[in-house]
C-alpha cells in the first residue's frame, strides 16, 4: 500500500473512526485502524464490535493494499505533522508516514485480521434533514440517561408520523420532548425507533455539513449514513416508558417570562449551590415576581428576583440547578412558560415557539 493524502483530509477521517476505537479493548486490534486504498478512495475503519464506523476521502493511491494502525498514536503522530501531502507507504510490518521533514515509522496489523464491517439490510429507513435533528438531540440529550443498569432510559425515542417528528428523553429525573413539522411529503411514512443517546449525538456532530441523514433500522441495528460516511450501532432492547402519563394536564400558577432573564438569574443563584444541590422558586401573584434563592452552609446564599408574567396562584417549588439549567439552555426563543402544581410535583418548562417540553422533578427542600 503506498498513497499520498492531505493531513486536513486524513485528521477529519480519524476524528470519525475514532470515535468507535476502543481504548482498552479485550482484542488488541480494537484499538487499532483499518486503513484500505483502491482506485481514488481510500476508505477508514474502526470498530469496538458494538459500534463500527467508514469513512472514505479522496487521495492519490499509487499502489493498493490495506493495513491497521495502531489508532491513538498513529492520529497523535497525523495531527503534530505539518499542513502537507502525507505518504503512507507499507514497509514490510510496519507503515512509514512521510510530511516534508517528518519521517516515523509504526508498526502495523494485517487487515484481514480487522472485524468485517456490518453488512446490513434494512427494513425500516427515513431520511431527515440534518439541521433539523440537530436541534432536536441538541434539545433532548441533556436528559438522556448515562445509567446503563436502565439501558432503555440511554435511549432517544424518535417518532415520525402525519408531518411531525419527536423526540423524547428522560432519565427519571426530568422529561425532554421537542417536535418539529417536516416538510411537504417528508413525515408522511410512520417510523418510530429507540436510538442509543451517546450515539446519536456523535452521529449529527459528525454529519454537521451534510445536508440529510439517512436511517435504517434492522431488528438489532441501527445504520446512520451521510456524505461517505457509515454509523452502525446496536439498537437498544425494551419498551420505552409511557412518559405521556408523566405530562400533567392542569396546573395552579402559569409563568411567562425571558428566557435569558431567568437563565442568567439561575446561573447566579447556582453559585451558591455548592454543597445543596436545590434552588428555590417562590411565585408571588401579587407582586408579579419570581424570586430565586439558594443558601450553602459554608458561604452564604443568594437571592435574585425577576419581574414576571402571571396567573394562578402563590406557589413555591425547589429544583435541582443543573436539572433546571440544562432545561432553560435548551431553549432558543426569546420567551418561555414556567408551569407549576404543587410543592412536590413536577414543573413544566414550555416554549410553545419551538415545541419543547421539558418536565422537572421538585427536590425536597432542606
Amino acid at each position: 500500500m503506498k498513497l499520498n493524502i492531505s493531513k486536513n483530509e486524513l485528521v477529519e477521517a480519524l476524528s470519525i473512526v475514532s470515535r468507535a476505537t476502543s481504548n482498552r479493548p479485550t482484542i488488541p486490534i480494537l484499538s487499532g485502524i483499518l486503513i484500505q486504498a483502491s482506485g481514488e478512495d481510500i476508505r477508514f475503519y474502526g470498530t469496538d464490535l458494538e459500534t463500527s464506523i467508514q469513512t472514505a476521502v479522496s487521495g492519490l493511491v499509487e499502489q493498493e493494499g490495506g493495513v491497521v494502525v495502531p489508532g491513538k498514536i498513529f492520529n497523535d503522530i497525523v495531527r503534530s505533522l505539518p499542513d502537507a501531502s502525507i505518504l503512507l507507504e507499507k514497509e514490510g510490518e510496519t507503515l512509514s508516514i512521510k510530511a516534508q521533514q517528518s519521517n516515523f515509522s509504526i508498526r502495523i496489523l494485517p487487515a484481514e485480521d480487522f472485524a468485517k464491517f456490518p453488512d446490513i439490510e434494512g427494513v425500516e429507513s427515513i431520511k431527515l434533514p440534518v439541521k433539523i435533528l440537530e436541534g432536536m438531540v441538541r434539545k433532548v440529550g441533556k436528559a438522556v440517561s448515562r445509567d446503563e443498569t436502565r439501558a432503555v432510559l440511554t435511549g432517544i425515542l424518535v417518532q415520525i408520523g402525519e408531518g411531525t417528528i419527536k423526540m423524547v428523553a428522560t432519565d427519571s429525573y426530568r422529561l425532554a420532548i421537542a417536535e418539529r413539522e417536516l416538510e411537504e411529503g417528508a413525515g408522511n411514512e410512520r417510523f418510530e425507533a429507540l436510538i442509543p443517546g451517546k450515539a446519536f449525538e456523535d452521529v449529527i456532530k459528525m454529519a454537521a455539513k451534510s445536508d440529510d441523514l439517512d436511517i435504517t433500522l434492522t431488528s438489532n441495528q441501527v445504520r446512520f449514513e451521510f456524505g461517505k460516511t457509515v454509523f452502525v450501532t446496536r439498537r437498544i432492547e425494551g419498551n420505552y416508558p409511557n412518559y405521556k402519563n408523566l405530562l400533567p394536564d392542569s396546573y395552579n400558577l402559569k409563568v411567562n417570562l425571558s428566557q435569558e432573564e431567568i437563565l442568567e438569574a439561575t446561573k447566579r443563584v447556582a453559585l451558591m449551590a455548592v454543597s445543596n444541590t436545590a434552588i428555590k422558586l417562590s411565585i408571588s401573584v401579587e407582586d408579579s415576581t419570581l424570586v430565586m434563592s439558594s443558601h450553602s452552609n459554608d458561604y452564604g446564599q443568594a437571592e435574585e428576583a425577576i419581574m414576571v408574567k402571571v396567573e394562578g396562584e402563590d406557589r413555591e417549588i425547589s429544583v435541582n440547578h443543573a436539572y433546571l439549567l440544562d432545561g432553560l439552555s435548551a431553549v432558543g426563543s426569546e420567551f418561555i412558560t414556567l408551569e407549576i402544581q404543587e410543592a412536590m410535583k413536577p414543573g413544566i418548562i414550555k416554549s410553545e415557539e419551538e415545541g419543547f417540553t421539558y418536565l422537572f422533578m421538585p427536590v425536597r427542600p432542606s
